[in-house]
């Protein structure tokens, strides 16, 4: 079996260090880089499986690295690690073709459970080609992203930006656990998470409008003290 092979590109060198043994201990091969110009040397010469990759970094920062790779073609799994905040950059990193990001303080265990997931979903050397989510079906329900339209069994139906936004994580994130406290994160952005009754107000309402039997739902399904899973 081949190991997995992650370059983490990061200037912090306690938090390079910590994400080496972690990543290490795991059974991953890892490779550090102190700065951007460095990480995009290594990514272009050794093709590393995943990228973790720091937004500010000296001489070339992450989204200057992640833009150049995928200039290249380059269809690499990239994480980005960003610090609390820096929305802007969240949103350029996914643009620019980040495939997921985490903001820092994180835990080790939720980086490692992204990091195993966006491998699941672009395999080793991301042979996978980008998602497209101008459109989606599933079940009776079809969803034009672009358009922010949305229709059930033919029938237009009225969901939020917010739903539209839910949706999107939902489906970006098939088949994985999806924590109410990274939907706060990610959909809503709140630097303190002590609203995560927030979220499961938002999914009622949304299985009213996408579900059969939202009180059974088949779509959007709780995970008994853990969260939430899209299936599609």
């Amino acid at each position: 079996m081949t190991t997995t092979r992650v370059l983490i590109v990061e200037d912090d060198e306690a938090m390079s260090v910590a994400l080496r043994d972690g990543f290490e201990y795991e059974g991953y091969a890892v490779t550090v880089a102190k700065d951007g110009e460095a990480g995009l040397e290594l990514a272009t010469a050794d093709k590393p499986d995943l990228i973790l990759l720091d937004v500010m970094l000296p001489k070339m920062t992450g989204l200057d690295v992640c833009k150049q790779l995928r200039g290249t073609g380059s269809g690499v799994p990239i994480i980005m690690l960003t610090a609390r905040g820096q929305e802007i950059d969240k949103v350029l990193g996914l643009k620019l073709g980040a495939d997921d990001y985490i903001t820092k303080p994180f835990g080790f265990m939720e980086l490692l459970a992204r990091a195993e997931a966006v491998l699941r979903r672009c395999g080793p050397g991301g042979a996978q080609e980008p998602a497209q989510l101008d459109t989606y079906r599933f079940g009776d329900v079809s969803i034009d992203f672009k358009r922010h339209e949305a229709k059930k069994g033919g029938e237009p139906i009225d969901l939020s930006p917010r739903e539209f936004q839910l949706l999107a994580f939902f489906i970006e994130h098939q088949g994985e656990i999806v924590t109410r406290e990274t939907l706060l994160d990610t959909v809503w952005d709140y630097n303190a998470i002590p609203f995560t009754r927030t979220v499961d107000m938002h999914i009622a309402k949304l299985r009213k409008k996408v579900e059969d039997n939202p009180s059974d739902p088949r779509h959007i399904v709780t995970v008994h003290r853990l969260g939430y899973k899209f299936m599609g």
